[in-house]
């Protein structure tokens, strides 16, 4: 059998992945790194939201 520490941790997180090999800091760390991306996606929705607003002020007659 493989040790624990021997089998090799996947380096970015995958939606619906197994848990169970990682540790509790390997499971926070991978919470801060889904809080940031939804930052993230959150900031990319506001963006298409202000272009939006933008062109339709543009083409309005």
């Amino acid at each position: 059998m493989m040790d624990e520490e021997a089998r090799p941790r996947p380096a970015t997180h995958e939606i619906g992945m197994v848990l169970d090999a990682l540790s509790v800091s390997e499971l926070e760390q991978r919470i801060g790194q889904l809080e940031a991306e939804i930052v993230r996606l959150r900031a990319a929705i506001e963006a298409r939201g202000t272009t939006r607003k933008a062109a339709e002020a543009a083409f309005k007659f």
